[in-house]
């Protein structure tokens, strides 16, 4: 039975390389996926292409090509990434940059573009698209001059078509989670557009390996103090057979851990009706799942069942959404807490007295509630050594977000006693709301375009 070995290499954007050139060096791997993109990186990728029109990519996908260009020459390991973002050809050009920079010459590599619609909206309304959010139900009118970006979610097929045209690396843009990983076994395994089950079980090994450690034993809630060697975590490798089932394990010698429970709580993560989990590429029944160890530090996983992709495809937009100002300051024993409380009251007076405009008002006492919200219990307040208290605050101007930071330096002789930390925390930011949609698919994938530049 023929199979396909590909590996998790990054689970979003910012993440560290080693275990990707663990992987490159200590197994047979042919493919590492990289997942960068979540709805806030599009924000991030945002604010970057707005001081820089040339950026709009993870910038770490120099990082990436520095470390793992050699192995794509040497051992022809092929790269696939999302890391494109809002500027897939900036990120192909940084690539064939680094390449050039190593002396690296004969390098496919491909671009997917199409995903980006932001100047289609007039053009898909026309025809007859309600582009409302599905959410709230506004229609897109109430924030139309406000947008910055949008894009839609394309599948594996993009992907796909980059390796029949011989690429090395795959540069996309807004993909699902589980396109990178899905694609590599299409490609090499032979899965037919229609071979729901064999897809969906494609599907449940991207959804397992997006997250890179959090399979492996990081972020593990069971016994994870018991989970060896976090500090070199390898992440997961994927024998992927012609049938669809699937061995997770990692390359030898790292650390972390490969068990049905490590797996199944990755199984879990952010899975809404386990019947119904949509993408472009079809739609999987996850209730039906098998997940069994096979031996030490390989779990196997079968059985998904796959129904049609869905005749649209979800896009999500930003949007200038005002600007957040935040402040910190913490206080000490005795009753820090009280403190805290004490000084978030009097600046909320002063930002009234102030006549400052906020929309929305948080605060939190980090140490105590910040995670949790209403949902922790306080404990004895007495007994709280020490509390950071974080004000913030939504306007629509900047300078109403600017004025709440300066508030915090006159606690230090004007309220509570026992402030415990100078200089202050505070700054001023721009916020990007989101708004999402569905668009008939036909109308976005009809310009997806994918191209291929070799590196002279």
């Amino acid at each position: 039975m023929r199979r396909v070995l590909i590996g998790a290499a990054q689970g979003f954007y910012g993440d560290i390389i080693e275990p990707a050139l663990d992987l490159a060096e200590r197994s047979d791997v042919q493919y590492l996926c990289f997942d960068c993109l979540a709805e806030l990186t599009l924000a991030i990728l945002q604010k970057d292409r707005q001081r820089d029109p040339s950026l709009g990519y993870t910038k770490d996908v120099t990082t990436t090509a520095r470390a793992l260009l050699p192995y794509v020459q040497r051992k022809g390991i092929k790269l696939i990434t999302n890391a494109g973002g809002l500027n897939p050809e900036g990120a192909r050009r940084e690539m064939i940059r680094v390449a050039q920079e190593l002396g690296i010459k004969g390098l496919r590599i491909a671009t997917a573009v199409g995903d980006d619609i932001l100047d289609r909206l007039d053009e898909l309304e026309a025809a007859g698209v309600d582009l409302s959010d599905r959410e709230t139900g506004q229609p897109l009118a109430a924030i139309r001059d406000r947008l910055l970006f949008a894009n839609a979610y394309l599948g594996a097929r993009p992907i796909v078509e980059a390796l029949r045209q011989g690429a090395d690396v795959v540069i996309t843009g807004r993909t699902t989670d589980t396109a990178q990983f899905l694609a590599p076994a299409i490609y090499e395994l032979g899965w037919a557009p229609d071979d729901w089950d064999r897809l969906a079980q494609g599907l449940v090994l991207g959804h397992l390996m997006e997250c890179s450690g959090q399979v492996t034993g990081g972020n593990f809630s069971g016994d994870w103090w018991n989970v060896p060697d976090l500090d070199r975590i390898g992440y997961p490798l994927a024998e992927v057979r012609e049938d669809g089932s699937f061995v997770l394990t990692k390359a030898p010698g790292t650390g972390g851990r490969v068990s049905v429970d490590t797996v199944r709580e990755q199984f879990l993560y952010e899975i809404h009706d386990p019947r119904t989990y949509v993408t472009p590429d079809a739609v999987a029944d996850l209730t039906t799942v098998r997940i069994e160890q096979e031996g030490p530090e390989r779990v196997l996983v079968t059985g998904a069942r796959g129904r049609p992709a869905p005749p649209t495809l979800k896009a999500v937009m930003g949007y200038r959404n005002g600007f957040m100002g935040s402040g910190m300051v913490g206080f000490s024993w005795p009753k820090a807490l009280s403190k805290a409380r004490r000084a978030a009251e009097v600046i909320r007076k002063q930002l009234d007295r102030l006549g400052v405009q906020y929309e929305e008002y948080w605060v939190d006492y980090l140490g105590v509630n910040s995670l949790h919200g209403p949902a922790a219990p306080i404990p004895d307040e007495d007994q709280i050594n020490e509390v950071f208290l974080r004000v913030s605050i939504r306007t629509r101007k900047r300078e109403d977000a600017a004025r709440l930071g300066r508030l915090f330096p006159p606690l230090v002789l004007n309220g509570p006693p026992g402030v415990a930390m100078m200089p202050f925390a505070a700054f001023t930011r721009e916020l990007i709301g989101l708004w999402s949609t569905l668009i008939p698919r036909g109308l976005v994938e009809e310009r997806v375009h994918v191209s291929v530049e070799e590196v002279a």
